[in-house]
């Protein structure tokens, strides 16, 4: 048996592998689809089934989502399969950190964030995502109640910047940059690798 698999929400596949590979882990990858955040159920269907396919292969699944609007329904599946995962509502906190999300969340509440992954992505997850490519009427009514954007930025790139200037400019909303690297995005995941390890 293997010691260690990461189950990993496509989102967060590039930070995951650097992290893995700064780290030089000997563990597997194995991803979900993160557009199935749309459909949190489908979150935890693709876990369970994935989690059934490797939890007899490995001596720990460590599964890298956080609840990510499952309302609590993921964490069940993990303890039948008997895997873990990090700490945390979803992406946006860890790579902000808890105090930190907390106290934007306090101060501008209606807030709306972007990573890279999402940035990336926009037109795909977002506009078609959304419908907003067949119906662009619906534009105020999902977004109408943010005042803000930041943008948590993982690594510093010129065309995702100004990829997020064209989204800020799209939602009319004012833009916030912050270059917060992987956040607490590795030490959670370090945490739980080294123990499983």
């Amino acid at each position: 048996m293997k010691p260690v698999a990461l189950l990993i929400c496509g989102a967060l596949g590039k930070e995951v592998k650097t992290i893995v590979d700064e780290h030089g882990w000997d563990v597997d990858i194995y991803g979900v689809p993160a557009m199935h955040h749309f459909y949190p159920k489908k979150i935890v269907e693709a876990v369970d089934r994935r989690l059934g396919e490797l939890s007899t292969r490995y001596r720990r699944v460590v599964v890298v989502y956080g609840d990510c609007g499952t309302a609590g329904s993921l964490d069940p599946v993990l303890d039948r399969h008997g895997a873990v995962r990090l700490p945390g509502p979803h992406c946006y906190e860890m790579f902000a950190g808890a105090a930190e999300f907390d106290r934007l969340c306090d101060e501008q509440p209606a807030t709306f964030f972007l990573t890279d992954w999402l940035v990336r992505n926009f037109e795909r997850a977002v506009i078609r995502g959304l419908g907003l490519d067949r119906y662009p009427d619906l534009k105020p009514v999902y977004f109408q109640n943010y005042t803000h954007c930041i943008y948590l930025a993982q690594l510093p790139n010129e065309g995702l910047r100004a990829k997020a200037d064209e989204i800020a400019a799209y939602l009319e909303l004012p833009l916030e940059v912050r270059s917060v690297g992987f956040g607490e995005l590795e030490s959670r995941l370090t945490s739980l690798v080294e123990e499983a390890a």
